[in-house]
């Protein structure tokens, strides 16, 4: 089945109004003379960051349609989300969460998802170390081998505390590689670690944004397939957590994510003038930032990549889909295993 990569409207600009002007959406913005009208069928998710407001209408024929509405905050922290009726057949969510309550099920998935997320990690790093200086290719070459090392000890992983633990200290020395790797403008300082909440420093803010992005793609495709994105298995159930979608973003974030930040801070893309330092430490993309990371962005889920069990080349915003239906299958007893997605 061919699926059409249709186009997410991003809206960032503070004080927009979109409202539903018969089968378009009517964008005006504040303090620009006239306004911009987009066909609903063109579209298949809105993003708004901060004040974005949206008529009841808009929002009614959004929920109709599946079209979903995702509201982040303006530093691209996720607030929420508007799919529509429940979508897909309840049997396959059925499936979901008994799978969920037997044991084995449950590792043997978290498992192949900790594999995958270590792979494409050292994918990325030794891509990068290609063109580091040579003392930062050996350290880069260091972590690889430590990373293959690492998934040796998943098969052995009697639980989730222990692969978390794995995947925990995967990711540290990712992001120790990572440092390596990125050559930023002048005026943005060296990468030393990964700081979430609130990031404090340009390129935590990028890697901040960037998941958010991701996260927003690979919800839409749980709800897409008919899976309940709030169960999963390497997060288990969590209060307020789409664990699901949280279980299938490892294993794009490196290869789809930190690799697009790699790239737009290396390129110079993302410059010093793109990021803004509150008070009390936090620093955020200012609105002139957040344009170009989205832009690109746009760009990124456009190339493809291979796929080898679709035998094919798919684009990057089709390939939290493809395996998510996956997913679904291995669920439904169709396939004997996940098999996850890993870069090449």
């Amino acid at each position: 089945m061919t699926l059409e990569l249709l186009n997410t409207l991003y809206v960032q600009t503070q004080g927009t109004d979109l409202r539903l002007e018969e089968d378009s959406v009517r964008v005006r913005v504040p303090d620009q003379p006239g306004r911009r009208t987009l066909p609903l069928r063109r579209l298949d998710a809105i993003v708004v960051y901060g004040h974005v407001n949206l008529s009841t209408e808009l929002i009614t024929r959004c929920a109709q349609d599946a079209r979903s509405i995702t509201w982040m905050s303006r530093s691209g922290r996720y607030l929420g989300r508007l799919d529509g009726g429940v979508k897909g057949n309840v049997l396959l969510r059925h499936s979901q969460h008994q799978a969920h309550d037997n044991a084995d099920t449950r590792i043997a998935i978290s498992r192949n998802i900790v594999a995958a997320k270590i792979r494409n990690s050292r994918w990325v790093i030794l891509r990068a170390a290609r063109d580091a200086k040579a003392a930062a290719q050996e350290s880069m070459r260091t972590v690889a081998t430590q990373l293959s090392d690492a998934t040796t000890e998943i098969p052995d992983a009697p639980d989730n505390d222990t692969l978390m633990g794995i995947e925990g200290n995967a990711a540290r020395l990712h992001f120790e590689a990572l440092r390596h790797a990125l050559r930023p403008a002048e005026g943005i300082p060296p990468f030393e670690r990964r700081i979430r909440r609130p990031p404090t420093d340009p390129i935590n803010a990028a890697l901040s944004f960037t998941y958010g992005l991701l996260r927003g793609l690979v919800h839409g495709s749980t709800e897409q397939i008919g899976l309940d994105p709030y169960v999963g298995y390497l997060h288990g159930i969590r209060p307020a957590k789409p664990a699901l979608v949280l279980d299938l973003m490892e294993e794009f974030r490196a290869p789809l994510a930190d690799r697009l930040v790699l790239t737009l801070l290396n390129r110079r893309q993302l410059r010093p003038e793109h990021f803004e330092y509150l008070p009390g430490g936090a620093v955020h993309l200012t609105d002139d930032g957040r344009t170009a990371l989205i832009q690109a962005w746009q760009e990124w889920k456009q190339r493809t990549w291979q796929h080898t069990l679709a035998g094919r080349d798919v684009p990057a915003g089709l390939l939290p889909t493809m395996q998510a239906r996956l997913l679904a299958r291995h669920l439904r007893g169709d396939l004997p295993a996940y098999l996850p997605w890993t870069a090449s």
